[in-house]
């Protein structure tokens, strides 16, 4: 019995100190992803699956009008640019945690994030449309009544959806991790229509060359920006300096044109 005892003893004696060890090494792992923020590194948080403002190609690396922006900014500050998808229903936890530096991925600046982060100047207008298959009886949007509406969670679409009395009307509205998950359905006819960025819808048309419409009644005009932590005036007023002379010097407008054809630089 003394044996069998000391036998169970020691294995438990063994299991709790790889517990202890497995935990350090997650802390350490943790740390070291932490340690990464710091005044060399330029961390872009973003939702990869976000065309054209940020996405994977076919060789999936990330790309995207806003990459670019993001890249030549931290070229101009002196900076390594590390791109970082993130979750982004959970966007403002990720930049207060530190996980990230800013959020730049098509960010629309309201009242309300204003209070949980800071924000650059405008630099891009959109506005919130309604995209449905050509072919659909849907043509105003009143005719969403009774319909099945799709968006991303956690985005100003949803906002912009929340906030219009169609809301009340609709069928059911459907939350998607993606854009492009919630147009994709569209087409096999899971939901009548798309709430999405403008920028977004007609890029998703013209690249995927799909009979999609979008309505001319929109829900609600904005503008982009992009957010740091609340309080890091330093980083907010280094990113800033060096989008301003991106503007000024006509990067920004060959970045523009080269997403979409044109120069949609906000300049107000």
């Amino acid at each position: 019995m003394k044996k069998r005892r000391l036998l169970v003893l020691t294995l438990t004696v063994i299991l709790v100190a790889g517990l202890f060890a497995g935990c350090s090494s997650s802390a350490k792992t943790d740390s070291n992803t932490t340690a990464k923020n710091d005044d060399k590194t330029f961390v872009v948080g973003l939702d990869d699956s976000f065309p054209p403002m940020g996405f994977r190609d076919d060789k999936n690396e990330i790309v995207g009008f806003d990459v670019d922006l993001a890249k030549e900014a931290g070229k101009r500050m002196g900076m390594e640019v590390v791109l970082q998808p993130i979750n982004w229903d959970t966007k403002e936890l990720e930049l207060d945690s530190g996980n990230i530096d800013v959020i730049w991925n098509g960010l629309t600046i309201t009242d309300e994030r204003k209070q949980a982060m800071d924000f650059t100047k405008p630099y891009l207008k959109n506005d919130q449309v309604i995209v449905v298959k050509s072919d659909s009886s849907i043509k105003t949007k009143a005719d969403l009544a009774g319909k099945n509406i799709g968006l991303q969670k956690g985005s100003s679409a949803y906002d912009a959806y929340m906030a219009d009395p169609i809301s009340k009307e609709t069928a059911a509205m459907n939350e998607y991790d993606d854009n492009v998950s919630a147009l994709s359905d569209l087409g096999i006819g899971r939901i009548d229509a798309v709430i999405v960025d403008s920028v977004v819808a007609r890029y998703y048309i013209k690249s995927e060359n799909v009979a999609y419409t979008i309505l001319n009644e929109s829900l609600s005009p904005e503008l982009y920006g992009v957010a740091v932590k609340k309080g890091n005036t330093e980083l907010l007023t280094k990113l800033q300096d060096a989008i301003d002379a991106m503007i000024a010097d006509g990067t920004a407008a060959t970045i523009s044109t080269k997403w979409f054809g044109e120069d949609i630089i906000y300049k107000p």
